[in-house]
């Protein structure tokens, strides 16, 4: 086997603005509400149940661009995973559009920082996924994958081995896999933190541009705080487990976001003072939390 790796050619040349105005025809917005009503949960830990959700309370609205952040273990990813149906909260309630999430609904989606490819499919095959296990007839499943192999600019490759890909271009085919099953909501998991830093820098400005277009409702998990100040409406700070609401902050930056925000625009540097402030606040609260139980252990 080959141990090429393939590179589009001007991968960081092409303007976000012509990303997006591929999809200009999706400009409706898709995105529905989410909410958390005073959610509660905990896991055993050996004998003894840990609460890691208390009393979380937070809606998102239709199309929203929210962030979560906070300490390890605050769960957040537990509060992904309530949207993505894989858990249920053992007291409240969590809802997408104003109903209780349904068994087997496909409402959500994920995507997270693995791109959990299949090495033994190719590109399209691989965006192709979702919709065959649904039942999507293959002539449809065909065009779907090829229009957003377009989008992402990979169109080039739905033959190649992803085995073949640099690790920014099979993360653009998780994302075209993704985002051809038209989720409502978008459930993602630091999803560019296993990209070296000029890579995710292209993929975070590409991928709110394709968000800019399509408007499904995102819910981000981050433990970048920078990130999260630049790619969303909104950005959420979990206390120390057990994780509730701290700060509620509204993003007022003009669209697209840049990459040069972060170095010239004073109103993001204020935003990611105000905020890391608070999240050292947390973290700090968090350890000391962990040297008391393992005292106590």
């Amino acid at each position: 086997m080959l141990n090429t790796t393939l590179r589009s050619s001007n991968e960081s040349e092409i303007p976000v603005s012509q990303l997006a105005g591929a999809t200009k025809q999706a400009k409706t917005a898709q995105g529905v509400s989410v909410e958390f009503k005073n959610v509660n949960h905990s896991f055993l830990h050996g004998n003894r149940p840990v609460r890691v959700l208390n009393d979380f309370n937070l809606r998102i609205e239709p199309s929203e661009f929210v962030s979560i952040v906070g300490p390890s273990g605050c769960g957040k990813t537990t509060a992904l995973g309530m949207v993505g149906n894989l858990l249920k909260p053992r007291a409240g309630s969590v809802e997408i559009d104003g109903k209780p999430i349904r068994t087997g609904s496909n409402e959500a989606a994920f995507l997270f920082a693995r791109d959990a490819l299949l090495p033994w499919r190719r590109v399209r095959s691989n965006v192709e996924l979702g919709m065959e296990v649904r039942g999507v007839p293959a002539d449809e499943r065909k065009v779907r994958a090829e229009e957003w192999l377009r989008k992402v600019r990979l169109h080039e490759f739905a033959e190649s081995d992803v085995l073949h890909l640099s690790q920014g271009m099979r993360q653009r085919v998780a994302i075209a896999r993704t985002l051809v099953q038209n989720p409502k909501v978008l459930l993602m998991d630091e999803p560019f933190a296993a990209l070296d830093a000029q890579t995710r820098a292209i993929q975070q400005e590409e991928f709110t541009g394709l968000w800019e277009a399509e408007r499904p409702t995102v819910i981000f998990v981050t433990h970048d705080l920078e990130e999260a100040i630049l790619l969303s409406d909104r950005v959420i700070l979990m206390a120390s487990r057990p994780g509730r609401m701290v700060v509620d902050m509204k993003i007022d930056l003009e669209r697209p976001r840049r990459q040069e925000m972060r170095r010239d625009s004073d109103v993001f540097k204020n935003y990611f003072h105000e905020m890391s402030d608070r999240l050292r606040q947390e973290v700090d609260l968090a350890e000391e939390r962990l040297r008391e139980e393992n005292k106590n252990s």
